[in-house]
């Protein structure tokens, strides 16, 4: 009789196997993936960002096994990598309201890391530990692991997974204004990861036009040679303030808006390239007199990437002029890079938070005491130009800032928050007033341009502007740039001093003009790159980004790359 035919392995000795392989290998196989699919429950919110999750998990995984071929061993490093980039964005997202972004990869530098370990001490001694602790870990489970798997299958599902986001990016991109909701870390992440690519192989970190038939003239030096007395010129950055009268059904205190008034007694508008948070956007405009939209994808890290390649701005201009120029930061001076940024567009001494001895936020008037006293040490025929770089009416608006300060506030009656924002911009009028005053005592015979503007509305502006609005409606204004939602204030003040009257001084300007408007103002002459830009202005009646569908700021930024005053973008 024929024997039976071998029905292969039965499914008690394939039991068998694998409780010979025992539960312990078995958890170090599977925990990985375990603990990542409820990391996924818990910070992505819709089925979309669960989708980009599953995707980059397995990208990670099949990356590490075609590396390793080890599958526990990759689940963990998969799983290491995923909750570094959770905490990370968490930790982000608290000191500037925006998670990580693979933007933060390409354009890491040494100020990032200087910053964390400055507002952390102890975060290299917790990185050292956890390294520490990890090591024998992976070496466990590099011992532990059971399993072989071959690195072509590996690689093959890596890509496919990589094509599968890269289809689902390209087909639901993410929008920017997600990226300041504190969640969706990794799905988010990954997103910004195609489309960043996609933008910077497209056009680099600057949209700029192919060529240009013209080229500019590089100044001299010693060629800018102003008729008359040279003010001095302060410039002031007013944290999140606006004309909050702009929403309806506000309360304000008496004589609320003559602090947007400038010296002609006329209100002016000021367009900023944020809303909410991101005050380095209006940085980067009136320092460089450019407009951070042209960085695309890239825009929430302008300064970052300008630092060290943008060698154009007022500073610049001004010590050409024969200017010193100062800038008092309220912060670190590596956040996003603010020190280097703004040394490469002229500044010659940079204090930082440090420097000047702040403690947390300080009020207006610490920063005007010390402006004063910087003044003070400057020779009197030498003109100065200072950055004024204000605080105090920076969010949150839910807790009281300095109490101790204006005891006699009346709240007008609004919400909590607003009311405190009111109060704020109260202390805000009274500390420039008495600035203004201690300028007029302290130097009575030296001329002075001041310059003040609203570097963007507070985070809760679009919920007054369009309360009917949700979130995702609110979104997409801010994407269109809604000029209600971007529209601030600019005001010209003087001491000593008769502001020159010009015709780029407009009712309303995007942020980028306002070097312009200051060289104008105190009568200097303009160098060809502002020269430029003034006939750029006066065509696009104040309007610069979205003048021609940014066909003139792409052609700007073509004239100063040709002219060696933008490198490497």
């Amino acid at each position: 009789m024929a024997p039976a035919p071998n029905p292969g392995p039965s499914v008690t000795t394939a039991a068998a196997g694998i409780a010979g392989i025992g539960i312990w290998r078995l958890s170090a196989v599977a925990a990985p993936h375990l603990a990542a699919l409820a990391i996924m429950y818990q910070t992505e919110t819709d089925f979309g960002g669960r989708i980009g999750f599953v995707l980059s998990w397995g990208i990670l995984n099949f990356f590490f096994i075609a590396l390793l071929r080890r599958p526990a061993l990759s689940g963990a490093l998969s799983l290491t990598l995923v909750v570094v980039l959770v905490l990370l964005s968490q930790l982000k997202h608290s000191v500037v309201q925006m998670t990580a972004n693979f933007v933060d990869l390409m354009v890491i530098d040494r100020d990032t890391a200087a910053f964390l370990f400055t507002i952390f001490p102890n975060l290299r001694w917790s990185v050292i530990s956890a390294g520490l602790v990890t090591i024998p870990l992976m070496y466990a489970l590099w011992w532990l692991d059971p399993f072989r798997i071959r690195r072509l299958p590996a690689l093959a599902g890596m890509l496919a997974c990589l094509a599968a986001l890269v289809g689902y990016a390209f087909a639901w991109p993410d929008e920017a204004w997600r990226g300041y909701y504190d969640d969706g870390y990794l799905s988010k992440f990954s997103r910004s990861g195609v489309t960043a690519v996609s933008d910077f192989v497209h056009y680099g970190f600057m949209e700029s036009a192919a060529s240009v038939p013209e080229r500019l003239k590089v100044p001299l030096v010693d060629s800018c040679h102003p008729a008359g007395r040279r003010p001095n010129i302060i410039m002031i950055h007013d944290e999140s303030s606006f004309d909050i009268r702009a929403a309806d059904g506000i309360k304000v205190p008496p004589g609320y808006g003559n602090h947007f008034q400038s010296f002609d007694g006329k209100e002016r508008k000021f367009l900023a390239e944020s809303n909410g948070g991101p005050s380095w956007f209006t940085e980067y405009n009136v320092l460089a007199g450019l407009s951070s939209r042209s960085f695309g994808r890239f825009a929430y890290f302008v300064t970052r990437i300008a630092s060290g390649r943008v060698e154009r701005g007022l500073p610049l201009a001004l010590r050409r002029c024969g200017y010193s120029t100062l800038s008092l930061y309220p912060a670190y001076g590596a956040f996003m890079s603010a020190r280097s940024f703004q040394t490469t567009t002229g500044i010659q001494r940079f204090l930082d938070a440090r420097d000047l001895g702040a403690r947390d936020v300080e009020p207006d008037g610490f920063f005007y005491d010390k402006a004063l006293k910087l003044m003070a040490e400057q020779p009197a025929n030498s003109p100065l130009f200072t950055f004024v770089y204000l605080a105090a009416n920076h969010f949150p608006w839910e807790t009281k800032f300095r109490p101790d300060l204006m005891p006699s506030w009346r709240s007008p009656g609004n919400t909590a928050s607003v009311d405190e924002y009111l109060r704020r911009q109260a202390m805000s009028a009274g500390d420039y007033a008495s600035f203004v005053a201690a300028l007029k005592k302290k130097f009575p015979a030296q001329p002075f341009l001041i310059v003040r503007y609203g570097d963007h509305q507070p985070e809760f502006s679009p919920q007054l502007l369009d309360p009917a609005l949700d979130e995702a409606g609110i979104g997409k204004k801010l994407e269109s740039y809604d000029p209600r939602y971007y529209a601030t204030y600019y005001a010209i003040d003087a001491v000593n001093f008769e502001p020159v009257k010009s015709p780029v001084v407009m009712d309303t300007i995007d942020a980028a003009y306002l070097p312009l408007v200051i060289q104008e103002a105190a009568g200097i002459p303009l160098d060809p790159s502002f020269e430029e830009q003034k006939a750029i202005m006066l065509r696009c009646n104040g309007v610069f980004y979205d003048c021609k569908d940014g066909a003139e700021s792409r052609r700007l930024n073509r004239l100063l790359i040709d002219a060696g005053m933008i490198k490497g973008l």
